[in-house]
Protein backbone atom coordinates (compact mmCIF):
# COMPACT_ATOMS: atom_id res chain seq x y z
CA UNK A 1 0.00 0.00 0.00
CA UNK A 2 1.36 3.65 -1.20
CA UNK A 3 1.27 6.40 1.70
CA UNK A 4 0.38 9.95 1.21
CA UNK A 5 4.65 10.27 1.94
CA UNK A 6 5.11 7.98 -1.43
CA UNK A 7 3.23 9.28 -3.79
CA UNK A 8 5.27 12.59 -2.65
CA UNK A 9 7.89 11.48 -3.27
CA UNK A 10 7.40 9.56 -6.63
CA UNK A 11 6.01 12.80 -7.64
CA UNK A 12 8.81 14.55 -6.84
CA UNK A 13 11.32 12.28 -8.64
CA UNK A 14 9.38 12.45 -11.59
CA UNK A 15 8.98 15.72 -11.99
CA UNK A 16 12.35 17.17 -10.53
CA UNK A 17 15.04 13.97 -10.51
CA UNK A 18 13.92 12.17 -13.70
CA UNK A 19 14.22 15.13 -16.37
CA UNK A 20 17.55 15.80 -14.72
CA UNK A 21 19.48 12.49 -15.11
CA UNK A 22 18.20 10.49 -18.55
CA UNK A 23 21.12 7.91 -17.89
CA UNK A 24 20.54 4.46 -18.15
CA UNK A 25 22.05 1.40 -16.48
CA UNK A 26 22.18 -2.17 -17.62
CA UNK A 27 21.55 -4.65 -15.50
CA UNK A 28 25.45 -5.70 -16.44
CA UNK A 29 26.53 -3.00 -14.96
CA UNK A 30 24.30 -2.39 -11.72
CA UNK A 31 26.15 -4.30 -9.40
CA UNK A 32 29.86 -2.67 -10.46
CA UNK A 33 27.67 0.73 -10.09
CA UNK A 34 26.63 -0.41 -6.40
CA UNK A 35 29.95 -1.48 -5.51
CA UNK A 36 31.20 2.03 -6.03
CA UNK A 37 28.30 3.93 -4.18
CA UNK A 38 28.91 1.72 -1.56
CA UNK A 39 33.01 1.66 -1.19
CA UNK A 40 32.62 5.42 -1.93
CA UNK A 41 30.42 5.78 0.83
CA UNK A 42 32.75 4.32 3.29
CA UNK A 43 30.61 0.96 3.59
CA UNK A 44 31.67 -2.89 2.78
CA UNK A 45 29.62 -5.47 2.33
CA UNK A 46 26.92 -4.33 -0.33
CA UNK A 47 23.75 -6.01 -1.44
CA UNK A 48 23.77 -8.13 -4.46
CA UNK A 49 21.98 -7.32 -7.82
CA UNK A 50 19.43 -9.92 -8.46
CA UNK A 51 16.75 -9.90 -11.48
CA UNK A 52 13.27 -8.90 -10.80
CA UNK A 53 10.71 -8.36 -13.42
CA UNK A 54 9.26 -4.81 -13.75
CA UNK A 55 5.54 -4.05 -13.20
CA UNK A 56 3.59 -0.84 -13.22
CA UNK A 57 3.37 -0.81 -9.49
CA UNK A 58 6.88 -1.66 -8.61
CA UNK A 59 10.23 -1.31 -10.68
CA UNK A 60 12.81 -2.66 -8.21
CA UNK A 61 13.22 -3.13 -4.82
CA UNK A 62 16.43 -2.59 -2.61
CA UNK A 63 17.01 -3.78 0.91
CA UNK A 64 20.16 -4.55 2.89
CA UNK A 65 21.11 -7.69 1.13
CA UNK A 66 19.65 -7.30 -1.92
CA UNK A 67 18.81 -4.91 -4.69
CA UNK A 68 16.43 -6.56 -7.72
CA UNK A 69 16.03 -5.02 -10.66
CA UNK A 70 15.05 -5.78 -14.63
CA UNK A 71 17.32 -5.56 -17.37
CA UNK A 72 17.61 -1.85 -17.10
CA UNK A 73 17.15 1.48 -14.92
CA UNK A 74 17.79 4.67 -14.59
CA UNK A 75 20.80 5.95 -12.54
CA UNK A 76 18.81 7.87 -9.79
CA UNK A 77 16.12 4.67 -9.81
CA UNK A 78 19.41 2.52 -9.04
CA UNK A 79 20.31 5.52 -6.11
CA UNK A 80 17.11 5.51 -5.24
CA UNK A 81 17.22 1.49 -4.18
CA UNK A 82 20.96 1.41 -3.21
CA UNK A 83 19.80 4.48 -0.21
CA UNK A 84 17.01 2.17 0.82
CA UNK A 85 19.59 -0.57 1.33
CA UNK A 86 21.80 2.04 3.19
CA UNK A 87 18.99 2.82 5.19
CA UNK A 88 17.83 -0.82 6.43
CA UNK A 89 19.01 -3.66 8.47
CA UNK A 90 19.29 -7.52 7.65
CA UNK A 91 16.12 -8.23 9.34
CA UNK A 92 14.37 -5.83 6.74
CA UNK A 93 13.71 -2.87 8.67
CA UNK A 94 14.21 0.72 7.72
CA UNK A 95 13.46 4.20 6.93
CA UNK A 96 10.59 3.63 4.40
CA UNK A 97 10.90 7.08 2.68
CA UNK A 98 10.81 9.06 5.37
CA UNK A 99 13.34 12.06 6.90
CA UNK A 100 15.89 9.78 6.81
CA UNK A 101 15.78 7.94 3.63
CA UNK A 102 15.77 11.21 1.60
CA UNK A 103 18.60 12.30 3.24
CA UNK A 104 20.95 9.74 2.41
CA UNK A 105 19.01 9.35 -1.37
CA UNK A 106 19.86 13.17 -1.62
CA UNK A 107 23.46 12.78 -0.87
CA UNK A 108 23.67 10.13 -3.15
CA UNK A 109 21.77 11.98 -6.24
CA UNK A 110 24.70 15.41 -5.57
CA UNK A 111 27.65 12.84 -5.23
CA UNK A 112 26.98 10.63 -8.15
CA UNK A 113 23.97 12.29 -10.81
CA UNK A 114 25.78 15.51 -9.53
CA UNK A 115 22.77 16.95 -9.66
CA UNK A 116 22.50 20.75 -7.21
CA UNK A 117 21.58 20.41 -4.00
CA UNK A 118 20.13 23.82 -3.29
CA UNK A 119 17.46 23.13 -6.52
CA UNK A 120 16.74 19.60 -4.51
CA UNK A 121 16.40 21.45 -1.28
CA UNK A 122 13.97 24.02 -2.43
CA UNK A 123 11.74 21.72 -4.07
CA UNK A 124 11.79 18.78 -1.43
CA UNK A 125 10.62 21.74 0.67
CA UNK A 126 8.12 23.07 -1.97
CA UNK A 127 6.23 19.66 -2.14
CA UNK A 128 5.94 19.27 1.86
CA UNK A 129 8.66 16.02 1.44
CA UNK A 130 10.35 16.24 4.94
CA UNK A 131 14.37 15.29 4.80
CA UNK A 132 16.97 14.82 7.14
CA UNK A 133 20.24 16.91 5.41
CA UNK A 134 22.81 14.75 7.87
CA UNK A 135 21.30 11.91 7.26
CA UNK A 136 23.97 8.59 7.07
CA UNK A 137 23.87 4.98 6.13
CA UNK A 138 22.65 3.27 9.42
CA UNK A 139 25.51 0.99 9.88
CA UNK A 140 28.32 2.81 9.24
CA UNK A 141 31.62 0.02 9.62
CA UNK A 142 33.54 1.15 12.49
CA UNK A 143 37.23 2.02 11.86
Amino acid sequence: MTSARDERLYAWENRVVAPLDRSIVPFGQMQALIDHVWTTEGLRWPPRIRPRKATKAVLATGSRLAIEAPESLPSWVLLHEIAHAMTSTAEGRGAGHGPDFVGVYVRLLVRFCRLDPALLAETLAADGIRWNADARPTFLDPG
